[in-house]
C-alpha cells in the first residue's frame, strides 16, 4: 500500500512547461476563437506574468498560421497577417496598399499605418505585375530575370453565438519563368470548420494543386492566373459540397452502430433532421 506520506510521483509541473502547455492551447485554438481560449487558459493558469509570456508567442504564431485579417486603423482596407508580408514581428505589409501596418498581436488589431518606403517595394517592373507579395526577385529591373510572388486568400464566418465558427485558407506561388515564357502556379487550400453545440465536430480539409499558364503582358497575366485561381478553387469547393452530401452514408455510418440502445434504427436518408447537419449546412452556406 502506498504511503500517503511520500512525495507524489507527479510532481508539480515547471513555470516552463505550464507555459508550453498554454502556448499549444492558445495556437492549437479553431478559427475566430483563440480569444475564448485565452480567457480560459489565464484562469487556469492563474498567472498574468506566465500567461502574458505564452501569449505573446502564441498569438503571432496564430495569427499568421489562420491569415488573420484585420481592419487598418485608417479605414483604407483590412491587412492580411502573413508570414509573407512580415517586415518584422509586430509591421506587416499590405501589397494592395503598400503600406506597413503595426499590429497588436494579443489584441488583434492594427494600431498605426504608414507608407511603405522604396526599399520595402519591387521594382517598378515587378510592380508592373503585382497587386500581391513578391517573396523573390522583387529587385529584378526588365525582363529575361525570373521572380516569384505569392497570392494570400483568406475569408472567415464567425457565429460564436450558433456555436459554429469556419474560415477558408489558400495560398498560391506564382514563379515566372521568362526563360520558358510560362508562370508555374501552385495552390495550397484549407478549410476549416468547428461545431460545438453540446459536443465538439470539427473539420480541417486541405488540398494541393498545379497549374500554368503562360507569361504574358501584365494585364493578361492577371486575368489567366485570376481565372486558374478561381478554376481551382472552384472545383475543390464543389468536391467539398460531394462528399459532405455523402456524410449520411459514410462518415456518419462509421461513428454509429447500426442499432442504437434504442433499438431503433438510425435514419440515414434524413440526418437533416437533425441540428448538427441542418446547422452546419446554413452556416457554411452549403446546399443553397
Amino acid at each position: 500500500m502506498a504511503d500517503w506520506g511520500e512525495e507524489s510521483e507527479n510532481p508539480e509541473l515547471t513555470e516552463k512547461q505550464k507555459k508550453e502547455i498554454a502556448k499549444w492551447f492558445l495556437t492549437n485554438a479553431p478559427a475566430g476563437e483563440i480569444q475564448y481560449v485565452a480567457k480560459d487558459v489565464r484562469a487556469l493558469i492563474a498567472d498574468d506574468r506566465l500567461y502574458n509570456m505564452a501569449a505573446a508567442e502564441a498569438f503571432p504564431l496564430f495569427n499568421k498560421a489562420h491569415l488573420v485579417v484585420l481592419e487598418m486603423p485608417d479605414r483604407s482596407g483590412d491587412v492580411i497577417i502573413s508570414s509573407f508580408g512580415e517586415i518584422d514581428k509586430d509591421n506587416f505589409f499590405d501589397p494592395r496598399t503598400a503600406q506597413i501596418v503595426t499590429v497588436d498581436h494579443m489584441k488583434q488589431v492594427c494600431t498605426k499605418v504608414r507608407p511603405a518606403n522604396d526599399e520595402e517595394l519591387p521594382s517598378a517592373y515587378v510592380e508592373e505585375f503585382r497587386i500581391v507579395y513578391c517573396t523573390r526577385g522583387k529587385d529584378v529591373d526588365g525582363p529575361g530575370v525570373n521572380f516569384d510572388f505569392a497570392v494570400v486568400i483568406s475569408a472567415s464566418r464567425t457565429s460564436p453565438q450558433n456555436f459554429c465558427n469556419g474560415s477558408w485558407r489558400s495560398i498560391w506561388t506564382l514563379e515566372f519563368k521568362d526563360d520558358l515564357q510560362v508562370v508555374e502556379v501552385k495552390g495550397k487550400m484549407q478549410v476549416v470548420a468547428h461545431y460545438f453545440e453540446e459536443g465538439n465536430v470539427q473539420l480541417d480539409a486541405k488540398n494541393e494543386c498545379r497549374d500554368s499558364t503562360l507569361l504574358q503582358s501584365p494585364e493578361d497575366c492577371a486575368v489567366s492566373i485570376s481565372n486558374t485561381i478561381r478554376h481551382h478553387e472552384a472545383e475543390y469547393m464543389a468536391s467539398l459540397e460531394e462528399s459532405y452530401l455523402h456524410l449520411p452514408d459514410t462518415t456518419f455510418k462509421d461513428l454509429r452502430r447500426k442499432l442504437p440502445v434504442t433499438r431503433t434504427l438510425f435514419p440515414w436518408q434524413n440526418t437533416l433532421q437533425f441540428s448538427l447537419t441542418r446547422d452546419i449546412s446554413r452556416e457554411l452556406g452549403i446546399g443553397k
